[in-house]
């Protein structure tokens, strides 16, 4: 079995969805991997990743929407505060959602669905640079 590992350094402009599938798609060329399993992971607390629809840009902002009114901003009740006002939502949204990704692999590619695409997904108001640890198992 062999074992690859890259972490890619994902530029954020703040809140939304940015989809990394094609990055993650250049990683498992590089492994050499034809057959096995594609792991993601990011090393954060406030952004995480999803599989969602890549075909229509109305989903992201759907679920941007849907986001904003189940985990609202100024809260007073939040008493993690010392990051600002979208700091403990950013967690909160983090995790309700997750942080690691598992994706097959075969023919050297993804097993993605037809309209499946990955996204790293930053909760934050600022931008950031992210981590995502793409580590590929396999033969």
């Amino acid at each position: 079995m062999k074992n690859f590992q890259q972490v890619l350094q994902i530029k954020t402009r703040g809140k939304g969805l940015r989809e990394i599938t094609h990055a993650v798609r250049e990683v498992v060329q590089a492994s050499g991997v034809t057959s096995g399993l594609c792991n993601l992971f990011v090393r954060h607390t406030s952004a995480s990743l999803v599989i969602q629809e890549n075909a229509d840009p109305d989903v992201q902002q759907d679920l941007e929407y849907f986001f904003g009114k189940l985990v609202p901003e100024n809260d007073l009740g939040y008493t993690h505060t010392t990051e600002g006002p979208d700091d403990m939502p950013s967690h909160i949204r983090s995790a309700l959602t997750k942080t690691s990704e598992q994706i097959p692999l075969a023919g050297g590619k993804l097993l993605l669905g037809t309209w499946q695409g990955i996204f790293l997904w930053e909760h934050r108001t600022r931008g950031n640079i992210r981590n995502v640890v793409v580590h590929i198992s396999g033969e």
